[in-house]
């Protein structure tokens, strides 16, 4: 189990900027969506080691190896959820059964409706990135992600993708969704990093 719920930076776990809300608010764009469990795939694509698509059906995914993390949810809108319990596949074993080409440097995280994030590779292979299938001991429900939810903790939680359906490996830089929109392209929450007229040279692509 990976514990990300303590950190050790400002002395706090709460980001400047942040608050704990009554509750536990649920934001997302567009509509929740349906889960058809027989028609249902999740896909590794882009720059692979292999040059090859990777995918998994719903009972391959399902069954993949799960790990734990706990960790605080800090969303730019400014309210953090502390001390979630998040289970499910881990980065790092999906990179073991589907790797990346060595010039790959960022990652695409695809969801329904055509959503996505871009997080640095980086990020990608942290210990605590997941793709999340439980929230505190049970299934995600369905307007928190399910039946998958990317969790990238230590980032803007714009980054830890609902119903995501697939990851592409990226050797430049592309902008998702909300960065197009005008949302900061790395997205730390330590250094609120909340939109895209706060990016330092390097910070983001052309």
């Amino acid at each position: 189990m990976v514990d990300q719920s303590e950190t050790p930076l400002e002395g706090t776990r709460l980001p400047p900027g942040q608050y704990v809300p009554r509750g536990q608010p649920v934001i997302h764009y567009g509509r929740v969506p349906s889960f058809r469990p027989a028609t249902w795939e999740f896909h590794v694509m882009g720059a692979t080691a292999t040059g090859e698509q990777y995918r998994f059906s719903w009972p391959r995914f399902s069954e993949l190896p799960r790990t734990t993390v706990v960790a605080d949810f800090h969303c730019v809108t400014k309210f953090s959820i502390m001390g979630n319990e998040w289970r499910g596949v881990s980065a790092a074993t999906l990179m073991e059964l589907a790797p990346p080409a060595p010039e790959a440097g960022h990652v695409m995280l695809w969801a329904e409706y055509g959503y996505s994030a871009n997080i640095r590779m980086s990020d990608f292979a942290r210990d605590d990135t997941l793709f999340a299938l439980e929230l505190d001991g049970k299934p995600i429900a369905p307007e928190r992600g399910f039946p998958v939810r990317a969790i990238v903790p230590h980032l803007y939680a714009w980054k830890s993708v609902k119903w995501v359906r697939a990851v592409e490996y990226l050797v430049e830089d592309k902008r998702g969704f909300w960065e197009e929109r005008g949302y900061h392209n790395i997205a730390d929450p330590w250094r609120e990093q909340r939109y895209s007229y706060q990016e330092e040279p390097g910070e983001g692509p052309p």
